[in-house]
């Protein structure tokens, strides 16, 4: 199910009971009373043989996958020694013979990422799922008497039956965190299957189960360099696994601790150097590649650096295109070209994404820590303490005292169960609630987007804060965000992604670890630092952490002032009726004048670029190349 960026006019296929629809590459499949369809994946494990769909001996189970099983070569062995045939030389095949052992259950023995289909002929059974943590994407749709999915929308949308009506409940959710969480899609009527579930479609009946979480009680520690080591391990070894590939294979090194750890890692288990590719700003303030440069030196990699100067208003049209929904994260752009450079030279990428969700990287993560000994704040002040924070907030420069200040006093006076979703919030109720028609307030009524975060939170196995806010970002921001960011720019570049910090082994060895080996005394990634430190330069490991930024404020009022304001402002997005034209005209002039509303206005952006781009009359065609006005 690998996204590609062409989309195919003949996506939609009915076949027997179920509309059975993969991504814009046109695969599917059916029983024996129609014709399958061949599968399009990015070739990278058995090239030669590794044509989608699967069958087993006799082609009563048949199943179509996207994605990589790591651990296919042990998978095989096991089947073989339990009589079954095997055709190929690869990972798909694993799944329908899998699937005749352990029926649902074949989740469990998967290591990877994946999202797949399988077909049971004999039962009438339809089961999808996907893999823990979400790398790889899965929506889907039912009028009980037939199923649609697939991993990007646009080839659900390819039916002229469905509905391109947007969810208000997903619009809310995406202004708040920036993307538009699982289970809800931006349209209405279809989900996405959330990380860490089996969806099973029988007799026009869907049910969806989790299949896993982290156990995040916390085990005595009784020497901490013995979990040092242990990391080491662990880390080589999904690492080791992951640089398994019939394409030239490299990493992208951004400089931080996660990136370089794991190219350390890929260094010293390859013969030849490593291919590492960094992006950088001519902005000295996002800038890392002098980071970067410390890692590749040191392991004589055969570096590749790209300063992004390239116009935005190409690259804006590009982006809407290829995220199927509204996504206001923009370190997508970054993210784009250095996917579009590696692209160059690599079929595979490993990355250091899951580190900070792992071991407590974020900031954030020293902040809740410290939050527990602030006691619970009085209702009256709690309010007059929360709206002061805010004001002040909104009134401020970006990464100035007062704003810092006004961020400050609003999660103070949040209780404990809400202090987490308002610092992870872009647009605060408040704000959202000044923005929207009110047919929007209307629609909205009784919806708490801060109850997405907090339900979690309260459900955690975690006895501290600190592990329920790890707990949240592993089932929110990490697959909602990062994980959508990274599978829809290196797919766009025909590239595949790799996590090592993402494999089970080591994220379920990380949560039972106690709290204060990831943060302590406002110290983050505690015990990552540690272990890594023999691998690493010393004064790599002293940089506060960076992220992956954009100077977004500076753009807005400059090269991008003129699409932000036509773009917000014109009848095409007034005719929507979903914001106060006034709201949006505030919003611009205030930030214009100096106080940084870059992130809220950014959000509104992607969302009327992405409405240009997908929310088009059925008979329009849209493609990669433009987007309609």
């Amino acid at each position: 199910m690998a996204s590609t960026s062409n989309p195919d006019p003949e996506l939609v296929r009915r076949m027997c009971e179920v509309i059975v629809h993969r991504g814009p590459d046109g695969a599917g499949f059916h029983s024996d009373e129609g014709v399958a369809l061949g599968m399009r994946r990015l070739a990278i494990i058995d090239v030669a043989t590794g044509d989608q769909p699967v069958y087993n001996e006799d082609r009563r189970i048949v199943a179509v996958f996207n994605g990589e099983i790591y651990n296919f070569g042990e998978l095989r062995e096991m089947l073989i020694a339990k009589g079954h045939h095997l055709r190929t030389a690869g990972d798909s095949e694993c799944l329908v013979h899998l699937y005749e052992e352990f029926g649902e259950d074949l989740v469990h023995h998967l290591r990877g990422m994946f999202a797949f289909a399988i077909w049971d002929r004999d039962h009438r059974r339809l089961v999808l799922a996907r893999d823990r943590v979400g790398k790889k994407p899965l929506y889907w749709r039912s009028d009980h008497s037939s199923i649609w999915f697939g991993s990007e929308l646009k080839s659900l949308t390819r039916d002229p039956g469905m509905s391109r009506e947007v969810d208000p409940v997903a619009l809310d959710h995406y202004l708040t965190y920036q993307y538009v969480p699982a289970p809800w899609s931006i349209y209405q009527g279809v989900h996405k299957l959330p990380p860490g579930h089996v969806l099973v479609w029988e007799g026009g009946t869907v049910t969806v189960d989790r299949y896993w979480e982290l156990d995040r009680r916390q085990r005595s520690v009784v020497d901490p360099r013995e979990e040092e080591q242990r990391l080491r391990e662990l880390l080589l070894d999904a690492t080791r696994v992951r640089m398994v590939s019939e394409r030239p294979i490299g990493a992208f090194l951004s400089g931080g601790v996660d990136s370089s750890a794991v190219v350390a890692a890929m260094a010293m288990q390859s013969s030849n150097p490593v291919k590492t590719f960094c992006i950088g700003f001519e902005d000295s303030r996002y800038d890392e590649r002098h980071k970067a440069r410390m890692v590749a030196d040191r392991y004589a990699t055969d570096h590749h650096e790209l300063v992004v100067t390239s116009n935005l208003l190409d690259i804006l049209p590009r982006l809407a295109w290829h995220f199927d929904e509204p996504f206001a994260d923009s370190s997508a752009i970054p993210s784009f070209y250095v996917a579009q450079l590696s692209r160059q030279h690599v079929t595979v990428a490993l990355n250091g994404d899951g580190g900070d969700e792992c071991f407590g990287g974020y900031q954030r993560y020293a902040l809740m820590n410290q939050a527990r000994r602030i006691p619970v704040v009085p209702g009256p002040l709690a309010g007059l303490l929360s709206r002061s924070g805010t004001l002040m907030s909104q009134r401020s420069a970006s990464r100035s005292l007062s704003r810092r200040l006004g961020r400050l006093m609003t999660f103070v006076a949040a209780h404990p169960s809400q202090r987490y979703a308002r610092l992870m919030s872009y647009f605060t109720p408040e704000q959202r609630a000044e923005i929207y028609s009110d047919s929007l307030r209307e629609a909205l009524a009784g919806v708490d987007s801060y109850r997405l975060l907090e339900d979690i939170f309260h459900g955690s196995s975690a006895k501290t804060d600190l592990g329920r806010v790890l707990d949240v970002d592993t089932f929110t921001y990490l697959p909602g965000d990062l994980l959508v960011k990274v599978d829809i720019t290196t797919m766009a570049n025909s590239l595949e992604a790799r996590s090592p910090f993402l494999d089970h082994h080591i994220m379920e060895w990380a949560a039972t670890l106690p709290s204060a080996l990831h943060v302590r005394n406002g110290q983050t990634k505690m015990l990552l630092k540690r272990a890594v430190a023999p691998w690493l330069p010393p004064q790599l490991l002293r940089y506060p952490k960076q992220g992956f930024g954009v100077p977004l404020a500076a753009w807005l009022r400059g090269e991008l002032r003129d699409l932000v304001f036509d773009a917000l402002t014109d009848d095409t997005a007034r005719g929507r009726g979903l914001f106060r034209p006034s709201a949006v005209q505030e919003l611009l002039r205030r930030h214009m004048d100096g106080v940084d509303h870059s992130v809220r206005l950014w959000a509104l952006l992607q969302f009327e670029l992405w409405n240009r781009a997908h929310a088009v009359p059925d008979d329009t065609v849209v493609s990669e190349a433009g987007c309609h006005a």
